[in-house]
């Protein structure tokens, strides 16, 4: 029985003023919290002189048993993080959408591949950490490394046209090897 463990996150994210000749604001993921409350707006949380920051969404992330070793190596990685994944011009009439958040860095990486996506990362809070910590108790399944063998190939044909000296050839169909016969 496979057991997906569901955690309610809120999403923090700011819009900073850049420098930049062609861009007047950067978007990037800031923070995520437990407990969070489903929203239908962004809820404006703090501004100042250079940046606004936003729950902008309440989403959902999943841990599932068979993706324990992406948890594992974000955990022995340090300070464990959270991936958010953030898409320009989303379906829903705001500049930017919360597309997905995760704990996984193998997840996280399929993300940025194409460029259309922000794959950001935020500190894990304490809380979080002691349940991906337990979930991975509960469910990662060491395996272990097995080393691949060479297989054997075909051997190549003991005789081939043009492959061996004349004198050979004529011992071995048994013309002797003089050439006065």
């Amino acid at each position: 029985m496979e057991r997906v463990l569901s955690v309610s996150l809120g999403v923090v994210i700011a819009r900073e003023k850049i420098d930049h000749p062609w861009q007047e604001y950067a978007w990037r993921p800031v923070s995520v919290f437990l407990g969070a409350p489903e929203i239908g707006e962004w809820r404006e949380l703090r501004r100042d002189a250079t940046a606004v920051h936003y729950h902008a969404a309440t989403l959902t992330l999943e841990l599932h048993p068979k993706e324990t070793i992406g948890y594992v190596a974000n955990l022995d990685a340090g300070e464990p993080l959270v991936y958010v994944v953030l898409r320009e011009g989303g379906d829903s009439g705001k500049p930017i959408d919360v597309a997905v958040v995760t704990a996984s860095p193998y997840d996280a990486e399929v993300y940025g591949y194409d460029g259309s996506e922000i794959v950001g990362t935020v500190a894990m809070p304490a809380p979080l950490i002691e349940l991906l910590e337990a979930f991975v108790a509960e469910h990662h399944v060491e395996e272990p490394f097995v080393k691949r063998q060479r297989q054997r190939h075909h051997r190549a044909e003991e005789h081939k046209f043009g492959q061996e000296p004349i004198d050979v050839l004529r011992q071995r169909k048994g013309q002797g090897g003089s050439g006065n016969e």
